[in-house]
């Protein structure tokens, strides 16, 4: 059995993010703005329980975020901030 590498995981979950804010673009086209609210706050709170699990590093998912902005405007740009108590 192949160990995953930290490498390999945060390349992983770099592609799941990615792919969940396109599908997320997608999807919140058809959908009202507080559903659509909704959907980008629990993308950002699973990014942000990423970084704290060390899974990405902030500055990787923040570029993530702001491409994503970039191919999809409709997104919100994001800022990947750590609770106070896992920053410390």
């Amino acid at each position: 059995m192949r160990r995953v590498t930290n490498e390999t995981r945060s390349e992983r979950t770099a592609r799941l993010l990615v792919a969940r804010l396109d599908a997320l673009a997608r999807a919140a086209a058809g959908l009202r703005h507080a559903e659509a609210e909704r959907l980008v706050e629990l993308a950002s709170v699973a990014t942000m329980h990423a970084v704290a699990l060390e899974m990405i590093q902030a500055e990787k998912a923040e570029a993530i975020w702001r491409d994503a902005h970039g191919r999809h405007p409709e997104l919100p740009e994001v800022t990947v901030e750590l609770p106070q108590r896992l920053a410390a």
